[in-house]
């Protein structure tokens, strides 16, 4: 999920843990759990400043380690080892429970992204993306809004959090139905389709969807469990060349080719050359566009240039990222 929401569900934490009675009954308790409810919620997307680095090193990174099993259990002894000095009356076991369960459920809602993350590491290194939230989810951030509005005007916050994850465990259900209606819709469209990613949008009823079948790459939309087909791409096998594995070298292509698990590729030879090596994510189309590329460009002797990945939303701004203009 977002930051914003992950923010919202640390309070909502915060309210829930005034249903357990140690926590209500000790006023340092209830205000360590409060500060480990919000810091655990937003502890394990410390990896975002990996970006300062790089976008390969963020894309190869984010959500991996700091999402894991051992993570999410010495992220709350690591909290606790910073906020309890502060609150040396606390009950520790309440204290360490309610920041455990911040964390984990950090991790747990962002397995429902189509991002999702590497949460069984380290027995496994394999994405896990549900695909049915999208990261930033106008319900899910609404009702907890909602409910700390409701909190601040002096009602208990137990039962309105309590209520509010009833609902939005109703809503995961629905998602989820919804998907599953869009597949349907598809399989009658491809029905030979080898593989499929169905991703969620803002809007409840409308999704993302990039399939192949053994010839080609479909990219759509659904609206109203209504399936459009909006590109088709021949799908053909990446060459083993020796500019596409000089291609290969690079950081930038290597860590979009690690995340990526459906694009296609292009390889332009320039008056001069030299060559540029481009990967397309068939994920996620906007206004016909194809925003999350890895673009590599080498001189005529194979070395690279320059490189860049991320989302770029015109031609003109990659090739200020890449600081260069092929003759």
């Amino acid at each position: 999920m977002d930051t914003g929401t992950h923010v919202v569900m640390g309070l909502a934490l915060g309210g829930l843990a005034t249903l357990d009675p140690a926590v209500t009954a000790n006023h340092a308790t209830a205000s360590s759990v409060l500060i480990g409810t919000i810091v655990g919620s937003q502890i394990p997307d410390i990896d975002t400043i990996l970006k300062l680095r790089n976008n390969a090193v963020y894309i190869r990174n984010h959500r991996g380690v700091t999402h894991s099993i051992p993570a999410v259990l010495l992220w709350p002894l690591a909290i606790l080892a910073v906020v309890y000095p502060f609150f040396p009356d606390a009950n520790l076991l309440h204290l360490w429970m309610w920041t455990f369960l911040a964390v984990f459920i950090h991790v747990f809602v962002d397995i429902f992204n189509a991002y999702g993350t590497q949460a069984l590491r380290p027995f496994s290194r394999k994405w896990v993306a549900l695909g049915v939230i999208n990261t930033f989810d106008p319900f899910i951030f609404g009702i907890h809004v909602l409910g700390i509005f409701i909190w601040a005007g002096g009602n208990h916050p137990g039962p309105i959090f309590l209520s509010i994850y009833a609902v939005i465990l109703l809503y995961y259900i629905a998602r989820f139905i919804a998907k599953r209606k869009v597949m349907a819709e598809l399989k009658k469209i491809v029905p030979d389709a080898t593989e499929v990613i169905i991703a969620p949008t803002m809007k409840f009823h409308q999704w993302r969807i990039a399939a192949m079948n053994k010839d080609q790459f479909f990219v759509g939309v659904a609206k109203n469990n209504v399936v459009t087909i909006l590109d088709r791409f021949k799908r053909i096998p990446v060459p083993e060349t020796p500019v596409i594995a000089a291609a290969k070298k690079d950081k930038n292509l290597s860590a979009f080719l690690s995340f990526s698990p459906v694009y296609r590729w292009e390889v332009d030879e320039f008056d001069d050359s030299s060559y540029e090596v481009r990967f397309i994510d068939l994920r996620y189309r906007s206004n016909g566009y194809y925003p999350f590329v890895a673009v590599v460009q080498l001189d005529k002797n194979l070395n690279i240039i320059t490189s860049y990945t991320g989302w770029i939303f015109s031609e003109e701004k990659l090739r200020k990222k890449l600081d260069i203009l092929p003759g």
